[in-house]
């Protein structure tokens, strides 16, 4: 097999080449991944129990916290189903949680219902 031996300059227009040339597909896989993620938080909150425990959480304002023992009667399930709940909340960005010996808080993350606004009024008035 022959051997090719290129000069850097000539090594970087490849690579420049290259990198146009893949420019489109790396939007559209850019494009792909938030598609994902938005499909995946409107999913999270598409089920009724999530949206209640996110409401309730989000009653408590920007400063506040919500311990989950006191959660499970509002939603009227139990402290494990209401933890899932929680979890499934924590895993699409919307909550945080900081746990303090036995029990877990939670509190809004910062601009998490207004990045929540801006998605569903986009899906329901699409650009």
């Amino acid at each position: 097999t022959p051997f090719y031996v290129y000069s850097a300059a000539t090594l970087r227009r490849h690579v420049q080449v290259m990198r146009e040339a893949f420019a489109p597909l790396d939007a559209l896989v850019a494009y792909a991944k938030k598609a994902n993620s938005n499909q995946a938080v409107l999913k999270v909150i598409a089920d009724p129990t999530r949206l209640r425990l996110l409401s309730l959480v989000a009653a408590e304002g920007t400063d506040g916290e919500v311990c989950v023992c006191n959660l499970t009667e509002p939603v009227g399930l139990s402290q494990p189903t209401v933890s899932h709940h929680m979890k499934v909340l924590v895993d699409a960005g919307l909550l945080e949680r900081e746990q303090r010996g036995k029990w877990a808080y939670y509190r809004l993350v910062p601009d998490a219902l207004d990045a929540l606004a801006r998605l569903v009024s986009t899906v329901v008035q699409p650009a």
